[in-house]
């Protein structure tokens, strides 16, 4: 045990050291939130979360929030120079410097390209792309089975990440509850969304060799071996 204790903590020092700046890239419902937190927990790289960052916005009621609610809380993009201004604020903390996730973000290629001008002004790159696939029919299920907590805002599912009680919140013991616009009809127009306005940065990033793709049609724990895989 004590062994494999030293060999887990020799893993995480070796993958922190090689400053990994990461892209978490899949349709929603596919788990990237819940993948890019537990691979965060394994490596120490900063998971960047733009919907966490919309939500404090917008629960700090500041003039960015404001603004941004009524795209997040539709299901749609949020514009690139709201995004674009609050990812700069994210990534010149000294907590990024050693590597981070991005989950959900770049969803565009305008935003791509932000990312690619706002690393290379940091004298960074992004290293690598991890596409998160799964079949349309699991992604409406697990879109349709997700959980919100009244108190924190962070996200669970039913089928693919349920809460360890039920009802409650595992961060913060909050209520659990499951939101309107999680409906079939939303969940629909989220992946239309995505197939029109992300879709296209897997070919983005696949041209430029930094794509790797993972299936998410896994159980949890098989998924996070082989990003940790691709990663290392």
């Amino acid at each position: 045990m004590h062994d494999l204790g030293n060999k887990k903590q020799k893993d995480k020092e070796e993958t922190m050291s090689a400053k990994h700046n990461l892209i978490f890239l899949g349709p929603p419902g596919v788990g990237k939130g819940t993948i890019a937190d537990l691979i965060s927990s394994d490596t120490g790289l900063i998971h960047i979360s733009t919907g966490e960052i919309f939500r404090n916005e917008i629960k700090n009621r500041t003039a960015l929030g404001i603004k941004a609610e009524k795209y997040v809380t539709s299901g749609g993009l949020v514009p690139d120079n709201i995004v674009a201004e609050l990812v700069c604020a994210r990534l010149a903390k000294n907590d990024c410097d050693n590597g981070f996730i991005f989950d959900g973000f770049p969803r565009t290629l305008p935003q791509a390209d932000i990312v690619e001008k706002v690393l290379s002004e940091m004298g960074r790159a992004v290293d690598l792309v991890i596409s998160l696939e799964a079949n349309e029919e699991l992604l409406i299920q697990r879109l349709t089975a997700r959980l919100t907590c009244k108190k924190c805002g962070i996200n669970f599912n039913k089928l693919f990440a349920p809460p360890k009680n039920e009802g409650v919140c595992d961060k913060c013991g909050g209520e659990l509850y499951q939101r309107v616009d999680d409906s079939l009809e939303t969940a629909l127009d989220r992946i239309e969304v995505y197939k029109k306005e992300t879709a296209p940065l897997i070919d983005y990033y696949k041209k430029k060799e930094l794509l790797a793709s993972v299936s998410s049609e896994q159980k949890i724990n098989k998924i996070v071996q082989e990003v940790m895989k691709v990663i290392s």
